[in-house]
């Protein structure tokens, strides 16, 4: 299980800075979400081998002092909440302000551990005015300039070794993890209770009923997977406003855990951004993708048919299109039977194997009836390619000068795979390497 680390403060002392600085320590595995509510971003780090998720707690919030203190302690307390550390962002240029007290009076009561980080200490000088952050009774604070970078490294240091040790949990069974996802209020738990004929989960109509993600073992219509609920929010009083920011703390860790996830979009609302950045992060995590379109019962049929809806939805997904998308009711209980056999089916496609001699016989058909494009008068040949041995579908093709080989060519090769073999609802990865 990834820690998560929540970075907090007022605005405008460099928080987001910090986090862009720390996402980019490994670029490859850089899922930055921007815009889930109120522009909060969440990204993978790594350091030192050790893995971790980020979360930039908040933007900036205009208004009154008193409501700029609700903000902030909404801020605060959502990261003490989710997060295993955090790190409070001070500036040595403006010193202590009330502001930061306030923050410190919350994270002193707090039992997870609290680094104070000071930011723009970039000279000797300042080292020395940094001193007077004793006085917020956080103990021991870290000097870094998030724009240089310098002072990263100890602070990182000290991050990874406060982490607490995560018990290693058994596997309990090695069945697929089908992972229930969406925004608050989609219908998740409705659909779950449908498919399992119990009411185990409180369905009612105010967002964010679930408390935690949930797993139940599925053993119907001849399947059987692991079915995780995220519905997963807190119900709070005091983080209403902040339902959203939590459903999708909660879908990250049941994204990263899963094998697919059914992405379910209330039908009444549209396809909205959360429901994107939701899509994205599976994407990203490179999870197999069914989107079920719930309460369609509800619909006015005359003004939305199916085929627009969808074609819209796909248009916002471009360009990774080939992706299932169901329109059910788990009211009606209508056409669930279908979403079961669709998500098990991108299931099967994420696990299939093509044989290299199959492979190399129709795809070098297709390379030679449509080569790579010269470039600067070079030319492109590609005599080979295979499936990696690994646990989602990645295929690698041999060139005799890689680097020429551009990213729309990249989506030709992955679009006649998708062509032959069906890979619907499962990102595809292409690699050219030299030969």
């Amino acid at each position: 299980m990834n820690n998560i680390v929540a970075i907090v403060g007022r605005p405008n002392v460099g928080k987001s800075t910090l986090f862009n600085r720390l996402i980019q320590r490994r670029e490859a595995i850089v899922d930055s979400v921007s815009g889930v509510t109120r522009d909060r971003n969440y990204g993978k780090s790594e350091w030192n081998g050790k893995e971790f998720s980020v979360i930039d707690t908040g933007g900036y919030i205009r208004g009154s002092d008193d409501v700029f203190e609700g903000e902030i302690r909404k801020q605060v307390e959502l990261a003490i909440d989710e997060a295993d550390v955090i790190i409070f962002v001070v500036d040595v240029e403006e010193g202590i302000t009330p502001m930061d007290d306030t923050v410190a009076k919350l994270l002193r009561k707090v039992t997870k551990p609290v680094l104070l980080a000071v930011n723009k200490v970039d000279n000797a000088m300042r080292e020395k005015d940094a001193v007077e952050f004793y006085n917020l009774g956080l103990g021991e604070y870290y000097t870094f300039a998030s724009i240089s970078g310098s002072g990263t490294g100890d602070l990182l240091d000290a991050l990874i070794t406060a982490f607490p040790e995560k018990p290693v949990v058994e596997e309990v069974s090695d069945l697929p993890r089908f992972a229930v996802v969406g925004r608050p209020n989609a219908g998740k738990s409705s659909f779950i209770n449908a498919l399992i004929g119990k009411d185990r989960y409180i369905v009612t109509d105010i967002a964010g009923t679930t408390r935690d993600s949930i797993d139940t073992k599925f053993d119907r219509f001849g399947f059987e997977f692991n079915l995780v609920d995220t519905a997963g929010i807190r119900r709070k009083a005091k983080v209403k406003e902040d339902l959203e920011f939590y459903s999708v703390m909660r879908s990250v860790r049941a994204i990263e855990h899963a094998d697919i996830c059914i992405l379910i979009i209330d039908a009444t609302r549209g396809f909205e951004g959360q429901d994107q950045s939701i899509f994205w992060l599976a994407e990203k995590n490179r999870k197999g993708v069914v989107i079920l379109v719930n309460k369609w019962d509800l619909v006015e049929k005359e003004t939305m048919s199916t085929r627009d809806y969808e074609e819209k939805i796909r248009q916002e997904l471009m360009p990774f299109t080939d992706v299932p998308i169901l329109f059910v009711s788990a009211l009606t209980k209508q056409r669930l039977l279908k979403a079961l056999e669709a998500t098990v089916k991108v299931y099967e496609s994420r696990q299939q194997r093509i044989a290299t001699s199959k492979f190399n016989e129709y795809m070098l058909k297709v390379i030679e009836a449509y080569p790579p494009p010269a470039t600067k008068g070079k030319y492109v040949k590609i005599k080979y390619c295979m499936q990696l041995p690994t646990p989602t579908p990645q295929f690698v093709f041999f060139a005799n000068m890689p680097q020429y080989v551009k990213e729309p060519y990249k989506r030709y090769l992955e679009n006649k795979i998708r062509d032959n073999w069906d890979f619907s609802g499962v990102p595809i990865d292409i690699y050219i390497r030299e030969k």
